[in-house]
């Protein structure tokens, strides 16, 4: 008879778990239908307003401060930015390509929570979803009217268009990889929570349970929710533009707080019916209208050229894609790099603790190489046919335009897109659909900008109780109405100005957070090779268990007579 095999993995997830509601989670304040980190809750609290009131007291000399901080490390340490991003591919690479890539998150019985779609969806969604609708027009011109020095080609489009691809391809979501991959890893393979801090265990050990392991979790609060809050009071400047563009809504504060209450709402909602029933329900619908909008385009517009324009893009950034990815500038090329390349790292990377957790949020029972095969590959490649066929049209318009599309780009970019589908020169497009596709578009920049804000919500909740994932509504709720409080406040105060101080704080944590994730990648890896050892004895020795069941059926199933044998 067959027994029970020994799994010294799951005896260690048990333990670490015990550990964790030990130390950690019986700390946590739990009246007041809340269950939360006071420590952690409490000074990330203290900092926003803190952080928030200082800022409001003198927000010109504040807003020079946090430029001259981001300036300062943007061109002292792009080349940390630059080698980082590109070891995180590499990494990402070695695990999708090694043995490494076997071991399963969660365990070797652990299955995956969501369909293939579903997932593509989430990852689509909290990952780029918002950005991709308010650059997909302005980026590529920006790139065709100013030549950058990367990617370069006799085509300023073709030029154009693959600079824009290394923007949003390899390097963004092999940051997210990586962080995703860790706390995963950490959370669903060794039994600790799932927060930032669970990933230095290899380093801190049982300290990840106290102070470190809770400054950890504060830092990681705040860039996320001041990152949330940043594109929650940029993206409803581009909605109230829609409006405007649409209806002649006034383009004014007052409106633009309103519909952070509606997206708030709506996010909040989608929070308190949890990630199957909300944020799941409308990341595929976001795709759905997604997929409908692209594929109408791409056949109602400049056709041909958009295939063409994809294509040697594609080429051109596969071609030079190693080159570029170790260009460091120097003089009028390293000021293009810190405003664009540079810039965006820093970004990728700031934003990194709120997509990374949430990735692995939804990634369970998925092995690693098929987990880093799909995050590494999907994305980017949506991303490049998304930009394509929005790109290479606002190329194509501005051209036919003589540069009039460009002019509302660099005058007022959150409208950009609007424009473009209102000048699209095709008579199918006039009228009633022009006007379809304009409320499509609205539709879908307050859908994606719903997913990022209830998703990012969710994240906060779990950080802030101590890394659990199952919480009480209440404390949902209060997350994802404080989310938009602090937006609301900025640009009630502030303004647009109060935003850009915001993004640029948030920026400058880019700096420590990437020296951080190498220092984590290193431990990961070797986590990942213990427990892939561990794994492989524990498959071999299931795969010998049922060989032994099926000997044994064997034997019993021969028929004295006939000499025949029978498999059960």
């Amino acid at each position: 008879m067959a027994t029970d095999i020994h799994d010294p993995a799951h005896e260690e997830r048990q333990q670490l778990a015990r550990e964790a509601e030990q130390r950690l989670f019986e700390r946590n304040f739990t009246r007041w239908g809340l269950d939360m980190n006071p420590v952690v809750s409490l000074a990330a609290a203290a900092f926003i307003l803190l952080f928030a009131g200082l800022a409001m007291l003198d927000l010109e000399r504040a807003n020079a401060v946090f430029a001259t901080v981001q300036s300062f490390i943007i061109t002292r340490f792009d080349w940390v930015f630059i080698l980082a991003s590109n070891f995180f591919i590499v990494v990402s690479l070695v695990f999708a390509f090694s043995r490494l890539g076997t071991v399963k998150i969660g365990g070797v019985d652990a299955k995956p929570e969501f369909s293939n779609f579903a997932w593509y969806s989430m990852l689509i969604s909290a990952g780029m979803g918002i950005g991709l609708m308010f650059w997909a027009v302005g980026e590529p011109l920006y790139h065709a009217a100013f030549t950058p020095p990367v990617f370069t080609s006799p085509d300023a489009a073709v030029s154009a268009m693959a600079t824009t691809f290394f923007h949003w391809g390899l390097h963004p979501w092999g940051v997210y990889t990586i962080i995703a991959l860790a706390l995963a890893f950490f959370a669903y393979n060794k039994g600790l929570p799932l927060s930032l801090r669970s990933v230095f265990f290899p380093l801190l050990g049982k300290r990840v349970f106290g102070f470190w392991g809770d400054l950890i979790d504060i830092l990681a609060i705040l860039a996320t929710l001041f990152g949330l809050a940043t594109s929650l009071g940029l993206g409803v400047q581009q909605i109230n533009s829609g409006l405007n563009h649409l209806t002649g809504l006034p383009y004014s504060t007052m409106i633009q707080i309103a519909l952070i209450a509606g997206v708030t709402a709506i996010a909040t909602i989608s929070v308190v019916s949890g990630i199957d029933k909300g944020v799941r329900i409308l990341s595929e619908l976001n795709m759905k209208l997604a997929a409908a909008f692209l594929v109408f385009i791409l056949v109602v517009g400049p056709t041909g050229y958009i295939i063409r324009l994809f294509t040697n893009a594609l080429g051109l950034y596969l071609g030079d894609l190693i080159k570029s990815s170790f260009f460091i500038g120097s003089g009028e090329q390293s000021s293009w790099q810190g405003s664009w390349s540079v810039f965006y790292l820093a970004w990728w990377i700031s934003w990194s603790p709120f997509v990374g957790m949430f990735i692995a949020r939804i990634s369970r029972g998925r092995t690693i190489r098929e987990f880093v095969t799909a995050v590494m590959v999907v994305p980017p490649l949506l991303s490049f046919l998304w930009m394509s066929v929005f790109g290479s049209t606002a190329i194509y318009v501005n051209q036919v335009g003589e540069g009039a599309l460009f002019a509302t780009v660099q005058g007022n970019l959150p409208v950009a897109l609007f424009e473009m589908l209102a000048r699209i020169n095709i008579p199918v497009l006039q009228g009633a659909i022009s006007l379809a596709l304009s409320v499509l578009a609205t539709a879908m920049v307050i859908f994606f900008f719903v997913t990022s804000s209830d998703s990012g919500s969710l994240v906060i909740n779990n950080i802030t109780s101590g890394g659990r994932i199952k919480t009480p509504v209440g404390q949902r709720i209060f997350w994802a109405v404080l989310e938009g409080a602090v937006a609301a406040v900025l640009l009630l105060i502030g303004g647009e100005q109060a935003l850009m101080a915001l993004q640029t704080a948030v920026i400058s944590t880019g700096l420590p957070f990437a020296l951080l994730l190498v220092l984590m990648s290193i431990m990961l890896v070797n986590s990942v090779r213990v427990s892939q050892e561990r794994q492989k004895r524990l498959r071999d020795l299931k795969l010998f268990q049922q060989l032994m069941k099926i000997s044994g059926r064997l034997h019993h199933s021969k028929s004295p007579g006939a000499g025949t044998t029978k498999i059960s």
